[in-house]
């Protein structure tokens, strides 16, 4: 890039002036990460100040089994496969209320689109969580989900939002988005739940009062102009409704290993490369500059290991994904040394080593409590890390 550019792009950040797809590719093409990382913190700083946010959470996916074959996707399996499993919704419960320790705040809900639930068991096992875990928000289900319980119900999507609300529910989930734009979306996803169904079921999710975050998955066949147009399709969507709280990329995983069951699924592996994380800084640094009207963006340490998650957090990232415990989805497909588990002051040592002070949140963003930052005592000026 060259130095007017740079400049030119400079004087449009700190002036607030909304970046174009142009602007957004060029950013993308630099190759300048500590000038770009620079300035996504900058952004970041304003918004956000010194803090970095977290919460207290768990995942809890009720069934592998899933019509869709998605070509990224190493948790689906088919019914009768060996490692295919469905809870009961006193199985569900049960396993919830054994991960409520630490002072549990959101319980976080993905499952498989199965072909022979009924549509009844999903209000049902919210219904039975918030009885059984009734100060824990329910994040759950993703626009594809949605988007099935309307094929098996019959109902719209408005009329299942409007039960799920009732049974418990407090957020979608952001999952479902992969890469919007056709060109790649037709090698890696095989449902029938694209942009159009996505965006019309976030958006009546805000209509209905619900803040919901929205997702992106990077690092596999796309390239730097579909996560350009991924994120700026949210930020239309976003200055439309204002419902999205957080941005949240997601770095495609390769199998590392072979399943219990001999078998690798993920179809993209023989011809992509996961992302450096180099580019996942640059991701997270992009996005940060592009989205000028989403006041979060979240690193999911269980998909970039610790060290990157704590590099993003100086790249734009300004929340943590919490003390996750189990998170099959990704544990399924990496063995590449993420840790299982975080808990609460495994996160907070993370944020402060990192130079930031931590803010414990809730589902809807409202702070439950602050911490102290980094100890000055420990070096001469605290500060954030640096590339």
């Amino acid at each position: 890039m060259d130095a007017g550019l740079k400049r030119e792009l400079e004087q449009k950040v700190r002036a607030g002036e909304r970046l174009t797809r142009e602007d957004g590719i060029a950013l993308y093409a630099s190759d300048d990460l500590a000038w770009l990382g620079g300035l996504a913190h900058e952004v970041r700083t304003r918004k956000n100040g010194d803090v970095v946010h977290f919460n207290v959470n768990r995942h809890l996916n009720m069934t592998n089994v899933c019509t869709a074959s998605c070509a990224y996707c190493s948790f689906q399996r088919k019914p009768g496969e060996k490692d295919a499993y469905t809870m009961r919704i006193e199985e569900a419960v049960g396993l919830a209320k054994a991960m409520e320790g630490e002072n549990l705040t959101e319980l976080h809900i993905v499952n498989g689109l199965h072909p022979n639930l009924p549509w009844r068991y999903y209000p049902r096992s919210l219904s039975a969580l918030k009885e059984a875990l009734p100060d824990v928000a329910l994040k759950a289900f993703t626009a594809t989900e949605i988007h099935h319980f309307e094929t098996i119900s019959g109902l719209s999507a408005s009329e299942i939002l409007d039960e799920l609300i009732e049974a418990g529910l407090e957020s979608l989930t952001g999952g479902g988005a992969e890469i919007f734009d056709w060109e790649v979306r037709q090698h890696i996803v095989d449902h029938n739940t694209h942009w159009e169904d996505w965006s019309r079921i976030h958006r009546l999710a805000h209509e209905k009062g619900l803040k919901t975050p929205a997702t992106m998955l990077y690092g596999h066949i796309e390239e730097p102009r579909h996560r350009v147009d991924h994120v700026l399709r949210l930020r239309e969507m976003q200055d439309e409704t204002g419902g999205f709280q957080v941005f949240i990329p997601l770095r495609y995983q390769h199998d590392f290993v072979d399943m219990k069951d001999g078998k690798v699924r993920n179809k993209l592996q023989a011809r992509t490369t996961m992302a450096t994380g180099a580019e996942a800084l640059k991701t997270f640094a992009v996005s940060r500059l592009l989205f000028d009207n989403v006041p979060h963006v979240k690193v999911f340490w269980v998909m970039h290991g610790v060290q990157t998650a704590q590099l993003a957090l100086q790249h734009g990232a300004d929340d943590m994904d919490g003390s996750v415990v189990e998170y099959k989805i990704t544990h399924d497909a990496d063995d590449f040394g993420t840790p299982n588990k975080l808990g609460r002051e495994d996160l907070l040592d993370l944020i402060r080593d990192a130079g930031f002070r931590p803010v414990e949140r809730n589902t809807r963003y409202e702070i439950l409590r602050e911490y102290p930052g980094p100890d000055a005592g420990l070096r001469e000026s605290p500060q954030p890390m640096r590339v």
